[in-house]
């Protein structure tokens, strides 16, 4: 019996860690990112950064909701991912600081705030039912209850967040994690461009 089952192009471990998956998006990744290399002085920037948009981050953000809270050293295998990339694209020395040029330059989200985004991207999609049927059923808001549509929380358009009785894989669910993140946005926003300062914000203060 196999450990591990590939689904959509997402492998599956038993334990739900996706170290698997993370392994092997990162050598895919890193082997076009050398043959990426070998051409780089006959690319201009826009069809490097074009390149590395078709081979690299579409592969990187792939149904990449589903790593939410994945264990930090998986995070830190597709960031630095992310950190060649972009030091290919500018023609960046290999240990040269690259956090700036990721949010001035590149306007890349760091890889835990991209699956954030993508969670409340689907959350908005769900508000506006450009979604299935089946993920806006996960989308309930606060105000649908009788009993809780005079709360502050219901005038702020919140969504119902679902109880979970694991903490280990259920609070990661699609239908308990989504709406939490939603809640947490700005409400006179609502708007997942403001993890850019959050992420950032936080990098420089540390770098």
């Amino acid at each position: 019996m196999s450990s591990v089952v590939t689904c959509l192009g997402v492998q599956f471990d038993s334990q739900l860690t996706f170290t698997p998956h993370v392994q092997s998006l990162a050598r895919r990744c890193f082997y076009h990112l050398r043959q990426l290399r070998s051409v780089r002085q006959s690319l201009t920037t826009d069809s490097a950064k074009t390149l590395v948009h078709a081979l690299i981050a579409s592969r990187l953000y792939y149904c990449n909701s589903v790593l939410y809270q994945i264990d930090i050293t998986a995070t830190k295998t597709l960031q630095s991912v992310l950190h060649s990339a972009a030091r290919l694209i500018m023609r960046k020395r290999k240990f040269d600081r690259i956090t700036l040029t990721l949010r001035d330059d590149l306007h890349w989200l760091p890889v835990p705030e991209r699956i954030v985004f993508k969670l409340c991207l689907i959350i908005f999609k769900c508000r506006h039912q450009t979604v299935p049927e089946y993920l806006q059923e996960l989308c309930v808001p606060v105000t649908a209850s009788t009993s809780r549509h005079h709360l502050r929380s219901a005038a702020r358009g919140n969504l119902q967040v679902l109880a979970c009785r694991t903490s280990t894989f259920g609070s990661c669910s699609y239908a308990a994690c989504a709406p939490k993140l939603w809640n947490s946005l700005p409400s006179s926003l609502r708007d997942p461009t403001h993890l850019f300062s959050k992420a950032y914000g936080r990098a420089l203060v540390t770098a």
